[in-house]
């Protein structure tokens, strides 16, 4: 009995710095959330009504609970790896070509600021190797999606609304 409630003790000491990691680091995405979401939004060049027909079904590969020490932790991973991988994407010369670059530039240094905040919070603990497969693969699928459509303003119009609901869910 006594092995028990040193299990359990064990598992909650353990669970208080990720759980508390996990609330800091949201609250700095939702102060830095609502800026990169009004970025997109002037990077915004056409209607999205004109390209109901490029529009593609890109799976989200993550739910938002946070009712479990582990699941918060996995949100900060998703939040984290999703940054980086925003990012990735829109630092290319293809979104170059296509977007304001001073708008993308903001954009651009409103992640690296958001990415910098959180590898502050960041502890060694928190790490995600199978969601972060999950994550690259679903960025992949909207790789593919940008060059199989190569790279049209309608295109890159689809992935610049995704990203915004991607935000919006995390």
């Amino acid at each position: 009995m006594v092995q028990i409630y040193l299990v359990v003790a064990g598992v909650m000491l353990c669970s208080i710095p990720i759980c508390s990691l996990g609330q800091n680091l949201s609250g700095i995405l939702s102060q830095e959330k609502g800026e990169v979401s009004t970025y997109l939004r002037r990077m915004k060049r056409i209607p999205s009504q004109l390209c109901l027909k490029e529009r593609t079904y890109f799976k989200f590969p993550w739910k938002q609970e946070n009712n479990t020490p582990m699941q918060i932790t996995q949100d900060a991973c998703y939040q984290h790896l999703i940054l980086q991988q925003i990012i990735n994407l829109f630092n290319t010369e293809d979104s170059r070509a296509v977007w304001n670059n001073t708008l993308l530039d903001q954009l651009l240094s409103r992640l690296d600021y958001s990415l910098e905040q959180w590898k502050q919070m960041e502890e060694d603990s928190l790490s995600c190797p199978y969601l972060e497969i999950v994550v690259r693969k679903y960025f992949q699928s909207i790789h593919h999606y940008l060059k199989e459509k190569k790279y049209s303003l309608c295109a890159w119009e689809v992935v610049r609304v995704k990203i915004e609901v991607c935000l919006s869910l995390m």
